[in-house]
């Protein structure tokens, strides 16, 4: 099997597709593309060449900006009279009555002033502390240097770092076309390589290189300053160290230090989920960096702001797996001997092509101006309009302007513009070859299947995403199913050969194989959730194969289905963003559906005699008839005698036997979540008239997950999630099931009222959740 390897891994690495480059090929700093001359030094050093040729930027240095701020200075004193408002709150409960004459109490006042003093001096080295640990030392000699030995060292252990020309295209008119406008990437985090790999492709594309935002965990020997020299700026993990008690200083410096930032001209990067994902699929928007950046236009600082959202994709992870940490076992930290390690790890490893795609900018401006526009409309959200920055004179900790990360006031639109990047990110993520063989093996191929009836759904597979994703691979599918599964490895895919000669391939079908694979996969579930969505929510509806007849087609009312499926979308709020804040939720649903039936899965009582209608068609004809039936009633007459006008609860839509295997590929995209909610819920049952950490309860349904897995009562070993597992108490606690309390830095778990009252209230919530596990017994599948 090692003799062939090397054949498809080259041809299918050179495919990357039509329109894109590889930017390990390509030097046009060099002198040979173009061809200038054979006297141009450049055409025999082409990475010294290109390293040194590429423009070159100013980036100022905005410490001394931030010291001398008047709001960092009101910070500084706010954070040092709450220490003394804290050390005698303390003295107050301690010490007795110091009122008893005057000496003692002018006595008092003197101490105070001077402790007062003290926390002042130490508020004020304490500032210039987090500056300096903060801020970045971007350079263009280190920028030189790194794109020099990255030439060398990624051809090393990747087969090619691809980008799309005509984006490039694109940020480059969009920097020169408005000079003065900062450019804000916010590229969906994968891997450690992110933070140099975006710089690395701007600086060699003469797009001038961001302020990258890190979490202070990279701070490590060596590494830290290269990656601060590359425009990293280190941000605390947990910027609050006491639970309920804001940082009012920290705060303040990570917010002025922004701001100047931008004033000065600076671009930014930042990945808008916080850390890397875990699962492979895009995790929730965290607003807070966000927020400084749409409140330094609201406020005049900057005149707009041009966000870039950016999608990173690997066919191999360069950082190895997140398995132990779905497992629930600690990650392990970075340290310096683990960054050596990986680095070794790597260079003498294949990881296959990189692709990084820019998502067509759009301006903050515009941004607030169409979120004002669909208020104005909708008449229940507010309207936000830009405001001049003001010095507040009250000194309440929750008003001082700058020391709050997160603008209460802007809060719904920063949420709204971060959940619309997460979309767009997730929408134009190109599906490597390594996805698309994950996402076979695990919705339709669980069991295996030989290497031609792979290939022959890999075909479908591209059909289906032809001209609604990026595909970042080209070829024939036989040849990019063994390439794919030579990349991905013996630990996860397993070939072998059948009676008649042909190769199975078949998952590893440990729980770390599932595990990894299911990251692998999740690129792509997100395209598909609301169309599994629907579907498990159709069969849920139908009637089981004995409650029909043989003359009669099984079937329900499509306005059944999409009542539930709203329902059941609200079980996934915490693990997919489904539409886009300017989008409605159950329109999005309706074109689902159609989708289903134009693909065969499920038939209209039209669909005998119109197999061939355009879906447009059919939509429009069902917006048209929603029209007719919302505005054309007499005046005169009550809305409510036309009853029979709405939608029928008749069934109108019907089961198609014939695509059974298909349907049940699609019900598989979101089954395994389904499994670990559902699982989730019955273990609440451990909180009746019991308090428990929310770590200890975590480690039960674990505990939970693997005994099914083991005994088989769970058939998906990906269930396996710590994600999922906290995402569903997520969902839990909104619907008011459970409450989460902090107690001495403790996370306490307990139910609410309703349901700590009687255990049978329980099994309502039991039930809602079971309507998202996919229902294979009902005589179909």
């Amino acid at each position: 099997m090692r003799s062939i390897k090397p054949e498809p891994k080259r041809e299918n690495a050179l495919a990357h597709g039509i329109g894109t480059q590889n930017m390990l090929d390509m030097t046009p700093h060099a002198g040979r593309k173009p061809y200038n001359s054979i006297f141009d030094w450049g055409v025999y050093f082409p990475y010294i060449a290109q390293a040194t040729r590429s423009k070159q930027f100013c980036y100022p240095q905005v410490s001394n900006l931030v010291q001398n701020d008047p709001l960092l200075q009101r910070a500084i004193k706010q954070a040092a009279e709450q220490m003394l408002k804290e050390k005698q709150t303390n003295s107050a409960n301690s010490n007795e009555d110091l009122n008893r004459n005057s000496e003692s109490k002018d006595s008092y006042l003197e101490d105070s002033m001077a402790d007062y003093q003290q926390f002042l001096n130490k508020q004020e080295r304490r500032a210039i502390s987090i500056l300096k640990d903060m801020r970045s030392t971007l350079n263009n000699f280190l920028l030189a240097l790194t794109s020099w030995i990255l030439y060398k060292l990624l051809p090393c252990f990747l087969s090619g770092v691809v980008t799309h020309t005509q984006q490039i295209e694109m940020l480059k008119a969009a920097s020169e076309k408005a000079p003065g406008i900062p450019l804000i990437f916010l590229p969906l985090h994968r891997s450690h390589l992110d933070y140099i790999m975006v710089t690395f492709i701007l600086y060699n594309n003469d797009i001038k290189s961001p302020l990258v935002a890190a979490g202070n965990n990279l701070q490590i020997p060596v590494f830290g300053e290269l990656l601060r020299g590359l425009g990293a700026f280190f941000i605390k993990r947990k910027i609050d160290p006491v639970v309920g008690k804001k940082d009012i200083l920290y705060r303040a410096v990570l917010h002025l230090y922004l701001q100047h930032a931008l004033k000065m001209g600076h671009n930014v990067e930042f990945f808008i989920e916080g850390g890397r994902t875990r699962t492979g699929k895009p995790c929730l928007p965290k607003g807070g960096i966000l927020s400084v950046i749409v409140n330094a236009f609201m406020d005049g600082t900057i005149p707009d702001a041009l966000i870039v959202p950016v999608s990173v994709n690997y066919e191999k992870l360069v950082d190895g797996n997140f398995v132990r940490e779905q497992k629930g076992e600690k990650k392990v930290p970075e340290s310096f001997g683990k960054a050596i390690s990986g680095i070794w790890k790597a260079l003498n490893s294949k990881y296959g092509l990189m692709r990084i795609d820019f998502n067509e900018p759009y301006s903050i401006k515009e941004l607030v101006q169409s979120y004002n526009k669909i208020a104005k409309e909708d008449g229940s959200m507010r309207i936000y309009k830009p405001s001049a920055r003001t010095l507040q004179h009250n000194q309440s900790t929750s008003s001082l302007y700058g020391t709050d990360v997160v603008c209460e006031e802007h809060r719904n639109l920063i949420d709204s513009i971060s959940r619309q990047v997460v979309f767009d990110c997730a929408v134009a993520t190109s599906v490597m070859s390594t996805n698309a063989l994950a996402f076979l093996l695990l919705t339709r191929y669980r069991q295996g299947a030989t290497d031609i009836e792979i290939a022959k759904g890999l075909d479908e597979l591209r059909t289906t995403l032809k001209g609604r994703k990026d595909i970042g691979f080209s070829g024939e599918s036989s040849h990019i199913v063994n390439y794919a599964a030579d990349l991905l490895g013996e630990n996860l895919v397993v070939r072998s050969k059948d009676e008649n000669g042909c190769t199975i391939i078949r998952p590893k079908g440990t729980v770390e194989s599932w595990i990894e694979l299911a990251y692998y996969s999740n690129t792509i579930t997100p395209h598909f959730a609301l169309q599994s969505i629907v579907l498990t929510t159709f069969h849920k509806l139908l009637p089981t194969s004995d409650e029909v007849n043989e003359k009669q087609e099984p079937g329900v009312s499509r306005k059944k289905v999409i009542e539930m499926a709203l329902e059941n979308c609200e079980v996934y709020r915490y693990e997919y963003i489904l539409n886009k804040p300017t989008q409605v939720l159950a329109n999005m649903l309706e074109l689902a559906l159609d989708e289903l039936i134009m693909q065969g899965f499920i038939k209209t009582v039209q669909s005998d005699n119109q197999t061939d209608a355009p879906m447009e068609t059919m939509r429009m004809a069902r917006a048209i008839a929603s029209y007719i039936e919302n505005n054309d009633l007499d005046q005169d007459e009550d809305p409510n005698d036309f009853d029979n006008l709405e939608p029928t609860d008749e069934p109108d839509i019907f089961l198609v036997p014939e695509t059974i295997n298909q349907q049940k590929a699609v019900c598989e995209v979101l089954a395994p979540f389904a499994q670990t909610y559902y699982i989730v819920v019955n273990s609440l049952f451990i909180l009746y008239k019991n308090s428990i950490l929310e770590s200890e309860f975590i480690k039960f349904v674990m505990k939970e997950l693997h005994e099914k897995v083991n005994k088989q009562l769970c058939p998906y070993a990906e269930s396996i999630s710590t994600d999922s597992v906290r995402n569903c108490l997520k969902v839990l606690e909104k619907w008011f099931v459970i409450e989460i309390t902090n107690q001495s830095g403790l996370r306490l778990l307990a139910l609410r009222t309703p349901y700590e009252a009687s255990r049978d209230s329980l099994k309502s919530i039991v039930q809602r959740m079971s309507n998202v596990v996919p229902l294979y017994d009902n005589g179909y599948f």
